[in-house]
This record gives structure tokens, C-alpha cells and sequence, in this order.
């Protein structure tokens, strides 16, 4: 089933995300967490790429497995970098033939080995989204960013490029993780303002610990509001109350996009079912 087919069922829309074994790692060390993931029966399920296109290989053919064995609509991603008109061909071609029908298109993180892009075909998100239009038969999504991307100097330069890749021919958009729930009901607001209609997927991380959000915070210069430090200052050397406390923290934010009308939320969940489970279970009312 199509993305924005099921984002507009008019009821609310959970997802949770999977990545591939970091360095190309063999796919039964995170089989049984995709098994337990699936089992869950979330509305679609997203396989990513790591950085630098290294898992691209491991995506399509996870991705594959997941709709074969668990029948629950996937969304796979697929990257610019280090990328060939044949090689994208040849990926669209093994989803096609599995019934994968969701694409997300992106320019994909730029690891230190993959700054130079000489070689790839496509050299920007909205390319590769022409092209798999072109290609025909998917549900094309593109992702967003209501901090603005780290490589734009300004928000409005950002969303200039995000409206080329609209245009080019997305149906849907994804964000990138925020904590302030206000930062993604401006940007919406934003992007309707500039011409974008189209639906916007809420993306939210659930911070289990605390060396994770250092991470985020280093890769993507995201806002934490103040009383989510509060959080970190007060549990984040205790692993079992801060992943409790991440959980609850990111179950409100779902709550409230929800109760604001937002179609779908989608959860970086980390290949962790307990987190993914949490999550449905405390929302268990909400998604009937």
C-alpha cells in the first residue's frame, strides 16, 4: 500500500524505522528486532541508509525480506551518494518486483571518504526524485528539516530547495527529529506558505540514554528544549530511568502532534523493540 494512501485514512499513522548492520554486518543480528518490530503491526515500516551509503546494498534487500515475511508496507530508502542511473535502476527494479511501493529519496549523509561527488549520477535529493517518477509505480518521499539543514545558511534557502524537490515530484515529506513540537508547527506553517501541501510525517527520536543525544546534537545541531535538559540533567546517568523518561518524554510530543491533527508520526527507534513497543503501548487508545 502506498504512503499516502494510508496517511490519509484519517486516522492516526504510526511507523517505526529499521538500519542495516553498520560496515555491511550480517542481517541476523538485527533480524530478530526487525520480527519483533513487525510484529507490532505498525503502518509502515522504514529501512534507512547508514552514512556514506555504505548499507545501500543491505536496504533494499531488508526491506525486501521485511514485506515478504511480515506483509506490513515498507518504505525504503534510497541515497544519491555514490549512486549510478543503472545501480538505482536495479534497486527499483528488485522493490518493484518484492511489491514494495514507498521510496524515500535522499541526498544521504555525507561520511569524510564520500565528500568528493564527482562520480555520482545524482548530485541532489531532487534528482533521484525525478528520476524514480520517471521510473514510475512509487510513492516518492523526500525528507525535511524544521531546524534548518546544516548546510543551508538560512531556513528559507533550505526551504527554497525543498520546494525544487516537491516539485520534482514528492508526495510526502519526512522530518528530520525535533523535541519542541512548536519548531514542527511553525515549519509546516511555513512550508504552506511557501507552496508546499503536501503531507508532512513527524519524525520523533525516543533519547534512551545519554551518549545518544550527544551524538544527534553533534550531527545535527538540534534545539533541546529546557525542560528536556532538564530530563538529561536529572536521569542521564541512570540508564533505566533516563530510557524511561526518553519514552514518556517522546510519547507527549506524539500525543500532542496527534491531538493537533497531525496524519503520522514516525519513530526513530533505533532497531530497539522494547522502545518501539513502549511507545504503541502508551498510545494503544489513541491508535484504534
Amino acid at each position: 500500500m502506498k504512503l499516502n494512501e494510508i496517511i490519509s485514512e484519517n486516522r492516526p499513522t504510526l511507523s517505526f524505522e529499521i538500519f542495516p548492520p553498520k560496515n555491511s554486518g550480517p542481517y541476523e543480528s538485527i533480524q530478530p528486532a526487525i520480527a519483533k518490530i513487525a510484529e507490532l503491526v505498525p503502518s509502515y515500516m522504514s529501512v534507512t541508509y547508514g552514512a556514506g551509503g555504505g548499507t545501500s546494498s543491505g536496504t533494499v534487500s531488508i526491506a525486501v525480506d521485511i514485506q515478504k515475511a511480515y506483509h506490513v508496507p515498507v518504505l525504503a530508502h534510497l541515497s544519491c551518494i555514490n549512486s549510478t542511473r543503472e545501480g538505482v535502476h536495479t534497486q527499483l527494479d528488485a522493490l518493484r518486483e518484492a511489491g514494495i511501493e514507498n521510496v524515500l529519496a535522499l541526498r544521504g549523509d555525507l561520511a569524510p571518504e564520500t565528500k568528493t561527488q564527482k562520480n555520482w549520477h545524482y548530485h541532489y535529493a531532487s534528482e533521484l526524485v525525478r528520476e524514480i517518477r520517471e521510473y514510475g509505480g512509487f510513492c516518492v518521499g523526500g525528507a525535511c528539516y524544521p531546524e534548518g539543514h546544516t548546510e543551508s545558511s538560512t531556513q528559507m534557502e533550505d526551504i527554497a530547495h525543498l520546494k525544487e524537490k516537491v516539485d520534482a515530484g514528492c508526495d510526502f515529506l519526512t522530518t528530520q527529529m525535533f523535541f519542541d513540537n512548536n519548531i514542527y508547527y511553525n515549519y509546516v506553517y511555513k512550508l504552506r506558505e511557501a507552496g508546499i501541501q503536501i503531507p508532512v510525517v513527524a519524525g520523533i527520536m525516543p533519547v534512551t540514554n545519554l551518549n545518544q543525544i550527544r551524538r544527534i546534537m553533534a550531527l545535527s545541531g538540534t534545539v533541546l528544549p529546557q525542560r528536556f535538559r532538564y530530563i538529561l540533567d536529572r536521569f542521564g546517568e541512570n540508564s533505566a530511568a533516563m530510557k524511561q523518561a526518553g519514552i514518556a518524554y517522546a510519547t507527549e510530543q506524539i500525543i500532542d502532534l496527534f491531538a493537533n491533527g497531525v496524519p503520522a508520526v514516525h519513530v526513530y527507534s533505533m532497531n530497539n523493540p522494547s522502545v518501539a513497543q513502549k511507545i504503541q503501548e502508551n498510545l494503544s487508545e489513541i491508535l484504534k
